[in-house]
């Protein structure tokens, strides 16, 4: 199954683990320690991580480390930025609106009370 990178971070824990593996590389043991499940869950979380190009596992000796790739977020920094530009332009617009309506408002003159 063909995995992008958004999958990978469209769920919360699988964002958590790439913010605890960008830190420093860890061991799976280590990166399943910090997490309230069990060591399969993580380790399901990791293999999706693994498929979307995020994480990288090496194995060295016994261990196999979790090593961040996180070249590909840029992909979502690219197709967030589009909507970035549509919002900013969409919103500098209402400004200009609310500004104009603000200069052609009458000010409202406040009744003062006779004694």
């Amino acid at each position: 199954m063909r995995r992008d990178v958004f999958q990978a971070i469209a769920d919360p824990t699988r964002r958590e683990i790439i913010g605890v593996i960008a830190k420093e590389s860890l061991t799976l043991n280590a990166v399943a320690a910090t997490f309230d499940m069990s060591r399969q869950a993580v380790s399901k979380h990791i293999k999706i991580l693994v498929e979307c190009g995020l994480i990288e596992l090496e194995t060295q000796g016994r261990e196999r480390y979790c090593k961040p790739r996180l070249e590909k977020l840029g992909e979502i920094s690219g197709w967030i930025a589009q909507y970035r530009q549509y919002w900013a332009s969409h919103l500098d617009s209402m400004e200009d609106y609310l500004n104009e309506i603000q200069k052609t408002a009458k000010p409202k003159q406040h009744a003062t009370r006779k004694k």
